[in-house]
C-alpha cells in the first residue's frame, strides 16, 4: 500500500510542477531558516567541548549591589571570588577566571595584533574539557609560580607562528614574552566562558587581585559531582551569599549575587531578573512559540496550494468513494503525499541549511563559529517536518474526506 501511495505521491508532483515548486520552495527556505537557527541554539546552549559536562555547571558571573537610588551591576572581582565563593564545599571542583573584556596586544609576526585573553587558574583546565592539538595546560606550580607560560588557539599559533605546532616558542603579550606550553582548538565567539586566543596564569596579571572591591572582570564556575547534586550547591551557594558583608566604603545597602546554568544565565542577562531562580522555560516558549508564527504563514500557503490540488482531483476522489474508498483511506493518503512532499522540501532545506552555516563559519561575524548539523538538530528537523506536513495536511484532507461522490462526478466541489 505504501508503495502504491509513493508512486501516487510522485506522479501528483509531477503533474503540476509549477505548483510543486512554489510548495518546495517554501517548505526548503522555510525550514532551513529553522535549521539555523536550531543549530545556533544548540551550539549556544548543548554540551560541547570544551563545557562538555554543562548540565554539571554553574556560572558566577553577575554582581549587583543597591542602595539608595544607585544600583550597579557587574562582574565580580577576584578577591570576591576568592574570599566567598571559593571556600564552598559541595561543588567538587570551582575554578576562577577572568571574563572576557581582556585584550592582549602582540607583536610576535611583527604585525600589531589584537588577542582575546583570559586569565585562570590551573583548575579551569581540569573542568574545562578542550581538544589540545598539541601540548597541555599549565599546571598549580605555574599558576603558583606566575610563570610567563601560555595555552593558545589554533588560529593565534598560525597567526603568529604559521602552523599549529606552536609549542616551546614564545609569544610577546604586552611587552612580556610567554612560553607556549599548548595549542588548542579554536573556541567560538558564542561560547562566553571559555572563548579566548590566549590564556594564562591569573597571577600574571597586572591588577591587583587583593584589592578589596567587589566588582571587577572575573567569573567562577562550580562543577558538581553530579547533575542532581546542583540544587545543593545553590542552596549552599545562596546559603552563603546572604551573610557576605556589604561593600566596604560604599552606601549600598544589598548585595546579590547569582550562580545559575549557561541557560539560566542567559535568560537572567537579557530579562534583567534579581531573584535566585530564573524561569529558563521561558526561553523556550519564546523560542519555540518564535518558530511556531514564522511556519505558520507558509503553512497557510501549503494549505491553500493543497486545497487546490484537491479541487483538481475531485473527479478522482468522487470515482474511488464511488468504488468503495473509505474516507479515512483518502485521509490517510493525501497526508502521506503531503509528508512526502515535506520531506523532499526538508531534505533541500538540509542541503541549503548546510551550505547557509558554512557560509556563516567562514564569514567571520561570529569568530570561530562551528556550527554544524549534528543528529540532534537533524532529528529535530526531522520532527519540524513531520509536524509541518501534517499541519499543512490536515485541514485540506479533512475537507476532501467530505467532498459527495455524486456531486464531485458531476463537476461539483462539495
Amino acid at each position: 500500500m505504501l508503495k502504491n501511495y509513493f508512486k501516487t505521491a510522485w506522479k501528483v508532483l509531477l503533474r503540476r510542477k509549477f505548483f510543486t515548486f512554489i510548495s518546495l520552495f517554501g517548505i526548503s527556505i522555510t525550514l532551513m531558516v529553522l535549521m539555523v537557527v536550531t543549530a545556533l541554539v544548540n551550539y549556544m546552549f548543548g554540551a560541547h567541548a570544551p563545557e562538555k559536562n554543562m548540565d554539571r555547571m554553574l556560572y558566577v558571573t553577575r554582581l549587583q549591589m543597591t542602595g539608595d537610588g544607585t544600583q550597579m551591576n557587574s562582574a565580580p572581582s577576584y578577591y570576591f571570588l576568592n574570599r566567598f565563593i571559593k571556600p564552598l564545599k559541595s561543588p567538587e571542583k570551582i575554578s576562577i577566571y577572568s571574563n572576557s573584556n581582556y585584550t592582549s596586544i602582540n607583536f610576535t609576526s611583527g604585525r600589531k595584533l589584537e588577542m582575546k585573553t583570559r586569565y585562570t587558574d590551573s583548575e579551569f583546565w581540569r573542568i574545562m574539557d578542550f581538544n589540545f592539538l598539541e601540548g597541555g595546560a599549565y599546571g598549580d606550580a605555574a599558576v603558583e609560580g606566575a610563570q610567563l607560560v601560555a595555552v593558545i588557539n589554533e588560529a593565534t599559533s598560525l597567526n603568529n607562528f604559521g602552523t599549529v605546532k606552536g609549542v616551546g616558542k614564545m609569544l610577546e603579550l604586552d611587552n612580556r614574552s610567554y612560553k607556549v606550553v599548548g595549542v588548542v582548538e579554536n573556541v567560538s565567539a558564542i561560547r562566553p566562558s571559555t572563548y579566548s586566543d590566549v590564556w594564562i596564569p591569573y597571577t600574571t596579571t597586572k591588577d591587583d587581585l587583593g584589592n578589596a572591591n567587589y566588582t571587577g572582570s572575573f567569573c567562577a564556575v562550580l562543577l558538581a559531582r553530579d547533575a542532581d547534586d546542583l540544587d545543593d550547591i545553590k542552596k549552599e551557594f545562596y546559603s552563603t551569599a546572604a551573610k557576605i558583608p556589604l561593600m566596604p566604603g560604599q552606601e549600598f545597602t544589598e548585595l546579590k549575587v547569582f550562580a545559575d546554568t549557561h541557560l539560566e544565565g542567559f535568560v537572567r542577562e537579557i530579562t534583567a531578573s534579581v531573584e535566585n531562580e530564573v524561569n529558563a522555560g521561558l526561553l523556550y516558549a519564546v523560542v519555540f512559540g518564535g518558530m511556531f508564527f514564522f511556519m505558520l504563514i507558509p503553512t497557510l500557503n501549503l494549505v491553500n496550494i493543497n486545497i487546490s490540488r484537491i479541487m483538481e482531483r475531485a473527479s478522482e476522489i468522487g470515482v474511488r468513494k464511488a468504488f468503495g474508498a473509505s474516507s479515512n483511506t483518502l485521509v490517510l493518503q493525501f497526508l502521506f503525499e503531503n509528508i512526502f512532499l515535506t520531506i523532499l522540501g526538508g531534505t533541500i532545506g538540509i542541503l541549503l541549511a548546510a551550505g547557509a552555516l558554512h557560509l556563516i563559519n567562514n564569514s567571520g561575524f561570529i569568530p570561530y563559529a562551528q556550527l554544524g548539523l549534528n543528529l540532534p538538530v537533524l532529528f529535530f528537523s526531522l520532527l519540524i517536518c513531520l509536524f509541518f506536513g501534517v499541519l499543512s495536511g490536515v485541514y485540506p484532507a479533512f475537507k476532501m474526506s467530505k467532498l459527495h461522490p455524486a456531486s464531485v462526478l458531476k463537476g461539483g466541489s462539495k
